[in-house]
């Protein structure tokens, strides 16, 4: 009996660098979206015993605010949560899955917000036959809002923490001077590139001495586009030891 395919995408970033996301299927999708209607439905079970005070006022007043409550929370828990989250909802967490841009970059206010306000097609004409169906034919398992708003859903697999004795900073990490722009870059960084990173470091000795500063350079030059650090953290770094610094603020390394 022939096995699951797993469907992947490969990223290639413009310093050449490539690697692969592992796509969402749709039935994960439906189940990190089940998880996230039952919040939903609690938050406003809740919500409402706190406003059916509004019946004192007039009947038809609550019922209206109750439908505008019902539309705005199942409208910006979603956009909210994918936002603060970068690309999360509760059961997007639960389930290892997160919305990112379809190249890779970082993902934008205005991509989540269209994302979720076409939903309301997607969902069409009933338990999401429209988004299913448009994810089923799409290569890259795209429902209709993420079409238009240029989006991918991944898993992100929780992996075993590798053996990082190897990495550890042989200096001060001058990066650690700034913990609001090393909260940016675990944020922006996806997981493929923090693996090629780490597999350059992990490597690097194997490496023809050409390719190896090659590698490097490219990486560094990659690093130092998607997260600047000022120049008093990195004046004097070789390529190498900036990629070293990077790998240590990803994965944490003291």
């Amino acid at each position: 009996m022939a096995g699951h395919q797993t469907k992947t995408l490969t990223i290639n970033t413009p310093e050449g660098i490539g690697f692969s996301l592992i796509l969402a299927g749709p039935v994960v999708r439906f189940l990190a979206w089940l998880v996230d209607f039952l919040c939903i439905m609690a938050l406003f079970s809740f919500a409402g015993k706190l406003i059916s005070v509004l019946q004192i006022i007039s009947q038809d007043f609550f019922t209206g605010f109750w439908v505008l409550f019902y539309f705005f929370l199942t409208l910006f828990y979603p956009i909210f949560l994918e936002w603060f989250w970068n690309g999360q909802t509760l059961g997007k967490r639960l389930f290892n899955l997160r919305v990112m841009d379809v190249q890779g970059l970082e993902l934008q206010p205005g991509q989540v917000v269209i994302r979720n306000l076409l939903r309301a097609i997607d969902i069409m004409p009933a338990v999401y036959m429209a988004g299913g169906m448009a994810s089923a034919w799409s290569a890259k398992g795209q429902r209709i809002g993420d079409m238009i708003a240029n989006t991918i859903v991944i898993r992100t697999p929780t992996v075993d923490r590798p053996e990082l004795s190897q990495i550890r900073p042989d200096k001060f990490n001058s990066f650690k001077s700034f913990p609001h722009l090393c909260a940016r870059l675990r944020q922006k960084v996806p997981l493929g590139i923090s693996q090629v990173a780490l597999g350059a470091i992990l490597r690097r000795n194997s490496m023809a001495p050409d390719a190896r500063v090659e590698v490097f350079r490219q990486l560094a030059i990659y690093f130092k586009e998607i997260q600047p650090f000022p120049i008093e953290a990195t004046e004097g770094l070789s390529d190498e030891q900036y990629l070293k610094n990077m790998v240590a603020i990803l994965f944490s390394i003291e």
